[in-house]
C-alpha cells in the first residue's frame, strides 16, 4: 500500500471516530505503529493500536460471538475501517506491542478534529524507512504476513528463535472432512458459505489426509467430538485468523500442537502455520 493510500484511510478513520457511532463511543485512544508510523513510502498494512473500555452491551455481544466462533472484535474493526482494507488492530494491548514500537497517539476522546489531523501530519514520510528487522519476517510468514498481526509474528519468531517451537507452513486442502461426525459438527456451528467454516473443513481434512489423529481436535476453542475433549497432551487445536492467540503458550506447555489458519476466506488459498514444540523447556513461563 502506497502511503497516500495509508493516510487517506485514517482521515476516514478519524472521520468514524468524530461521528462516535456505537461502539466507537467506547473508545477511549487510538495510536498508529509499526511501518507508517516509521515514515515508510510503502507501509503495507496500517497497524492500529486501540484503547477501549467495555460496557455491559458490548462485553455480552463479545461473549455471544466467542460462543459461535466468531471474531469477537469484528464489530469494533467493522465501525473503525468500514468496507475498506489494509487495516491490523490490537485492542487493548499495547504494553504487548513488540519492543520499538514507539505506538504514536492519532487520537483520543475529547480531541478536536483538527488535534488528530495535527498529529497524523506530523507523521512525516521518511524515504529511509522500510520494513525493520523487528517487524518479524521469517521464510514461513512469506506473502502471509499482511494477514498477520505484528505482535503475533514477533511472538512467534521470539519462540522460533529460542528454540522452543518449529513453525511448519501448509497450503491446506480446499476440501471437506470425509468423516460424518466432523462435518455435521461444522455444520452446527458454521454456515455452508461461511469463509470460516471452509477455513475449518480444510483444516480437518488436512488431518485426515496426513493421518495425524491427534487424541482430540478443537476447532476454534469447542471440541470437535465432545466425547474425545482432552485439553493437552497430543491435542490438536485449530485455530482461524489467530482465535485466541494470547493462549498459545499455554496450550504448547500442556503437551497440545496448534494449526494456525491464516486468512479464513470463501475463495482463495488457504495457508495454515503448524506450530509444534520442539523444547519445552525453552517456553517462557506463562
Amino acid at each position: 500500500m502506497k502511503r497516500e493510500r495509508a493516510t487517506e484511510l485514517l482521515h476516514e478513520m478519524l472521520d468514524r471516530l468524530e461521528e462516535g457511532d456505537r461502539p466507537l463511543d467506547l473508545v477511549d485512544e487510538v495510536y498508529v505503529f509499526g511501518s507508517y508510523a516509521r515514515g515508510a513510502l510503502e507501509p503495507g498494512d496500517l497497524d492500529v493500536a486501540v484503547v477501549h473500555h467495555t460496557d455491559t452491551e458490548f462485553t455480552e455481544d463479545v461473549v455471544g460471538a466467542i460462543i459461535y466462533g466468531r471474531d469477537p472484535m469484528a464489530g469494533m474493526k467493522r465501525a473503525l475501517k468500514g468496507n475498506r482494507r489494509g487495516f491490523q488492530f490490537q485492542f487493548n494491548q499495547n504494553d504487548r506491542l513488540p519492543e520499538g514500537s514507539e505506538p504514536q497517539l492519532l487520537w483520543k476522546r475529547g480531541d478536536t478534529r483538527a488535534t488528530a489531523e495535527e498529529r497524523l501530519q506530523a507523521m512525516t514520510a521518511d524515504p529511509e524507512a522500510g520494513r525493520a528487522s523487528r517487524d518479524a519476517i521469517i521464510e514461513q510468514f512469506d506473502g502471509l504476513d499482511r494477514w498477520m498481526p505484528l505482535p503475533v509474528r514477533v511472538r512467534l519468531v521470539e519462540l522460533r528463535n529460542a528454540g522452543a517451537i518449529e513453525i511448519s507452513r501448509i497450503q491446506l486442502p480446499a476440501d471437506d472432512p470425509t468423516h460424518p461426525a466432523a462435518l455435521a459438527a461444522l455444520g452446527r456451528r458454521w454456515k455452508p458459505d461461511s469463509p470460516l467454516r471452509r477455513a475449518a473443513a480444510a483444516a480437518v481434512r488436512y488431518t485426515e489426509d496426513t493421518g495425524m489423529s491427534p487424541p482430540s481436535v478443537w476447532v476454534q476453542g469447542q471440541p470437535l467430538d465432545h466425547r474425545r475433549d482432552q485439553y493437552g497432551a497430543g491435542a490438536l487445536w485449530i485455530n482461524l485468523g489467530w482465535y485466541h492467540f494470547d493462549q498459545l503458550v499455554f496450550r504448547l506447555r500442556e503437551g497440545a500442537q496448534s494449526l494456525e489458519v491464516v486468512r479464513p476466506t470463501r475463495t482463495q488459498p488457504l495457508h495454515a502455520l503448524h506450530i509444534t514444540v520442539l523444547d519445552i523447556a525453552a517456553l517462557p513461563p506463562m
